[in-house]
């Protein structure tokens, strides 16, 4: 789609958009590991502009908090907060394995500059892509399921009927409205959303109140975020080798931006480019206090329904996210988003995540009358959505989808293709 008629009130708009549907996943992270909100919705944003520079502003992608390193995150600061008495000693440990996490990043995208992408791309062919997308979509379906139809962790007929509401509004605006309104189904489905939930007493309007309104006033925040990294061998290696693995979620993620906007950024500006961004952006991260980065599915599901793939939305976002990260009071009305309204925009951006893997099946016109594509495909659905994680060693662990990912591209590699792999 041609962004260049936009009026940057347009765009302002679109890049909020963009901010809201990242926002639940992204403060998610920090509330489970201990580490400070704002300093995360600060790093999530200057980590996409770091992103966006590295790729020469092509990639309409933002980074958000990974889940992927909270079990050694977690491993590392345990229970502890700020306050205890041993919270900065382990926050220290973290910010220096993190920022290895970031540089093993940047190793591997010399790496791949000096192979070649062609090599990195017959690691993975359609018959893999194809179905690891799907299954990144599939996997998150369960998380959008709870919290679109239950609160406070039961199940709960106002949720559903919340739900409803939300995806009748998203589908509605989508399919039904013209011009500038057609672009933010989101948008509009979570002011319609927030409407709804007020009567039904879902909205907790607590987070605004207790915030500060400029977050770095905050003596905890200052303490965290100028705190020196410590660079501790046992948290390194808690921390630093699950980067391995999000390596290669990072390859499906790019994979599925590219089939989104229908460009392959995997050769331009290439995926050592993307790679060495989410490794400086995570580095970064690390220095200041915040959880890694990692591109976010939630985000290349705005994209897909709105069709709007210009990168300078996704960078308007990002300076959002960083006001955010600054301004505790909007931050606080944002994390008053019900989980309902949250949960029932999830299920749009998941299954949009899903359908654009199934394009790629059917773009490249696979055979699945073909063993060997049914094999792949079967091996990586059972294993990617199956397996939650599997421990590696001590506290590192192998997501469902990472060991998917390396088991389609063994077979891809060994099983030869025959005459009928691909439809007439």
């Amino acid at each position: 789609m041609d962004n260049s008629n936009k009026s940057l009130g347009q765009k302002i708009i679109l890049g909020i958009q963009h901010v809201l549907a990242m926002f639940g996943a992204t403060v998610l992270v920090p509330a489970l590991t201990g580490l400070n909100t704002s300093i995360t919705l600060f790093c999530a944003g200057c980590g996409t502009l770091i992103f966006h520079l590295i790729t020469k502003k092509k990639v309409p992608v933002f980074l958000g908090s990974s889940f992927a390193f909270m079990g050694g995150i977690i491993a590392v600061i345990g229970n502890s907060r700020i306050g205890d008495p041993d919270f900065l000693e382990k926050l220290a440990a973290v910010k220096g394995a993190l920022i290895v996490s970031g540089m093993i990043y940047a190793l591997f995208a010399g790496l791949i500059k000096l192979i070649g992408y062609e090599k990195v791309n017959k690691l993975l062919p359609p018959i893999v892509t194809g179905p690891i997308i799907i299954v990144i979509g599939l996997r998150l379906s369960s998380t959008a399921i709870n919290s679109a139809f239950y609160y406070n962790n039961e199940f709960s007929l106002r949720a559903v009927l919340v739900t409803i509401i939300v995806l009748t509004t998203v589908i509605c605006i989508s399919v039904f409205a013209k011009g500038i309104y057609n672009l933010m189904p989101i948008l509009f489905a979570i002011i319609v959303g927030y409407i709804v939930c007020y009567p039904l007493g879902f909205v907790n309007l607590d987070p605004v109140r207790s915030a500060h309104f400029i977050s770095f006033m905050d003596e905890n925040v200052r303490t965290q975020l100028f705190l020196m990294p410590v660079f501790r061998l046992d948290a390194i290696l808690a921390i630093a080798p699950i980067a391995l693995v999000t390596l290669i979620e990072h390859v499906g993620d790019i994979t599925t931006n590219s089939a989104v906007v229908g460009k392959n950024f995997m050769v331009d500006p290439g995926i050592h480019r993307t790679i060495l961004g989410d490794g400086l952006a995570t580095a970064f991260a690390g220095l200041l206090g915040g959880p890694a980065n990692t591109t976010y599915g939630e985000n290349t599901g705005v994209l897909a329904v709105t069709k709007n793939y210009d990168p300078s939305i996704i960078r308007i976002a990002a300076g959002f996210a960083i006001l955010l990260g600054i301004l505790g009071k909007v931050g606080g009305f944002i994390t008053s988003i019900p989980t309902p309204v949250s949960g029932g925009i999830s299920i749009v951006l998941y299954g949009m995540i899903s359908s654009v893997g199934v394009r790629i099946l059917i773009n490249a016109r696979l055979n699945f009358g073909n063993s060997r594509n049914l094999m792949i495909a079967a091996l990586i659905f059972v294993l990617g959505i199956g397996c939650d994680s599997i421990p590696v060693a001590g506290t590192v662990t192998i997501s469902g989808l990472a060991l998917a990912a390396i088991a389609g591209m063994l077979l891809a590699a060994i099983l030869p293709e025959g005459n009928d792999n691909v439809l007439e």
